[in-house]
């Protein structure tokens, strides 16, 4: 029982983390204003671990690497913790599993990036419903733009109602059930 509740803490405290570094990420690659509230919050959450590893790690192309590889690090780090709080037999296995456990924890990062922009996505259709004046409302209009912009182009407002959400909400679920699912599976037979 006590296990269980580590483990549960432990997930979703670097979660929370993780989630708050795919932002940073995410920000910085489609170049958002960060004079804003949200914005502020994920950079003085993240910034005393991406900080340091800005000096070491170069941006490519102008994407932050250095952000990218902690959440990879992490998510790979919380793997083997929950994994080995479950018992798994490191010692029997040996160093053979790595690429199995490197492989899961990339589809897992996949998973929640892609989730974190359903969330963005979903913010940004409520509050343009509820209160479109709203001061964080720029920031995820902003972010969301981006994603929706494809489908803007494909599927035209109806009544004056945006059905681009939608479509990217089912696109996004389709990732994560077909090709996100299967390499889950693969790196699961390979442990």
């Amino acid at each position: 029982m006590l296990n269980q509740a580590l483990q549960f803490l432990l997930q979703n405290l670097v979660n929370l983390f993780l989630i708050a570094l795919l932002l940073r990420f995410y920000m910085q690659w489609v170049r958002v204003p960060f004079h804003n509230p949200f914005a502020q919050f994920v950079i003085k959450l993240t910034d005393f671990a991406v900080r340091p590893l800005r000096r070491v790690i170069p941006g490519l192309f102008g994407v932050d690497m250095g952000t990218l590889l902690l959440a990879l690090v992490l998510e790979f780090i919380l793997l083997l913790a929950l994994y080995g709080l479950d018992g798994y037999p490191f010692l029997v296995a040996g160093s053979k599993v790595l690429p199995a456990f490197l492989l899961l924890a990339v589809v897992r990062l996949a998973s929640l990036g892609i989730y974190t922009l359903i969330g963005l996505v979903l913010v940004m259709a409520v509050l343009s419903m509820v209160n479109p004046l709203s001061p964080l409302m720029p920031v995820f209009a902003a972010l969301a733009a981006p994603l929706l912009r494809p489908f803007r182009r494909l599927i035209p407002p109806i009544a004056n109602f945006d059905l681009s959400p939608l479509a990217f909400l089912l696109v996004c679920q389709l990732i994560i059930m077909l090709p996100l699912a299967w390499l889950e599976g693969v790196a699961r037979s390979m442990m």
